[in-house]
């Protein structure tokens, strides 16, 4: 192997890295941007850095005059579109976010294509098994290391039949959840007192003991118990 297909190969993989390490810090937090979709964009930009390192691998002539070869400047306006176009694949739900590691896969995607338009070839196929890598192996990476549960949920009682706070922390915390945040909203044209409040445990299952302990009081009227991520 050439000492610059050495050089890209450890840049792509060092990025790797980075970006994996910072991700399944972000994953362990409950946060919806987590594990490969860091990934992803760590080696998107990276791979895009060497268009500009070693262009003079897959630039074969350069105009001389006037007139001035800047083919990184078509590759921002790809990108730029590559942004919307992303977002557009980013759903938000109430507290919940999907989406993320699908608009990171269309981002590295387009700069794979990218360097493959300027006959770039080896960094585009290096960057290719690698998305490859962390779209399938690191989806089981992901599920076996341990993070913490994180879920919204929203108890809805009637108006004069409320549960007290102290009552609630308690039903929480006796079914292995710490309260992250608690918001209180009163509907008098409706007649409700409700609860809305991040939860969050080290174990998913315990969210199946909490749904099944809410569903079986007579004062609740309404629940919602929704887990949130990436």
């Amino acid at each position: 192997m050439p000492t610059e297909y050495l050089d890209i190969v450890i840049r792509l993989l060092l990025a790797l890295l980075v970006g994996a390490a910072i991700g399944m810090e972000r994953s362990y937090s409950g946060r919806a941007a987590g594990f490969r979709t860091h990934t992803l964009v760590c080696v998107s930009t990276a791979l895009l850095m060497l268009v500009t390192v070693y262009e003079s691998a897959w630039v074969t002539s350069i105009a001389t005059g006037r007139l001035v070869l800047d083919p990184t400047r078509m590759a921002q306006g790809i990108m730029t579109g590559i942004g919307f176009l992303g977002a557009g694949a980013i759903v938000k739900s109430g507290a919940n976010i999907h989406g993320l590691t699908t608009a990171a896969s269309l981002w590295i995607t387009a700069a794979i294509g990218i360097l493959i338009g300027i006959g770039f070839y080896f960094p585009a196929l290096a960057a290719t098994a690698i998305t490859l890598g962390v779209l399938t192996l690191f989806r089981w990476i992901e599920a076996k290391f341990p993070a913490v549960f994180y879920a919204q949920c929203v108890v809805r009682f009637a108006r004069g039949g409320a549960m007290p706070e102290a009552e609630l922390r308690t039903l929480i915390a006796g079914h292995g959840f710490a309260l992250a945040e608690l918001n209180y909203r009163l509907s008098t044209a409706n007649d409700f007192f409700e609860y809305r409040m991040v939860i969050r445990s080290n174990r998913a299952t315990n969210a199946q003991r909490l749904s099944a302990t809410l569903a079986s009081l007579p004062t609740v009227k309404e629940f919602r118990l929704s887990p949130t991520g990436d």
